[in-house]
């Protein structure tokens, strides 16, 4: 399970240093891909072949569904951890979420996110975004 926030910066080559206690989840490889938000999303290769069969369930003949197919699995790129510990990020997805040096690495539970500074930044203070408001309407679904 993966979660807390860390920064860490890129290096020239597009590589970037994982923090330890997210290394050990993704031992086996692990599959990126855009992910929603303007952020890449990183799955253990495990959770990624759960999140693959759940794609592959939706309907061929909904359009939206295909829509979201393609964006998904396009944008997918499989790769190991490096001896430092590192993540390389292709140019398409650099290029996707706007990262340049400082990104920020977050654990959602089941995956993690690699997003730029200031676009984590900017959602993070979105006055939209009301813990307290989102909170009770999960609570009001039962969650």
């Amino acid at each position: 399970m993966f979660f807390g926030e860390v920064k860490h910066n890129i290096d020239a080559k597009g590589r970037l240093v994982l923090p330890a206690k997210f290394r050990d989840g993704i031992q086996d490889g692990y599959v990126m891909t855009k992910g929603l938000d303007q952020c890449i999303f990183l799955f253990p290769m495990d959770e990624w072949r759960r999140m693959e069969e759940k794609l592959k369930s939706l309907p061929l003949t909904h359009k939206d569904a295909r829509a979201f197919v393609r964006y998904f699995f396009s944008g997918a790129c499989d790769g190991e951890l490096d001896k430092q510990g590192r993540v390389r990020i292709p140019q398409n997805l650099m290029d996707y979420a706007g990262l340049d040096a400082t990104t920020v690495i977050i654990g959602v539970g089941t995956r993690m996110e690699i997003w730029s500074e200031d676009l984590w930044d900017a959602y993070s203070e979105d006055d939209a975004l009301s813990y307290d408001r989102i909170a009770q309407q999960l609570s009001d679904l039962g969650i």
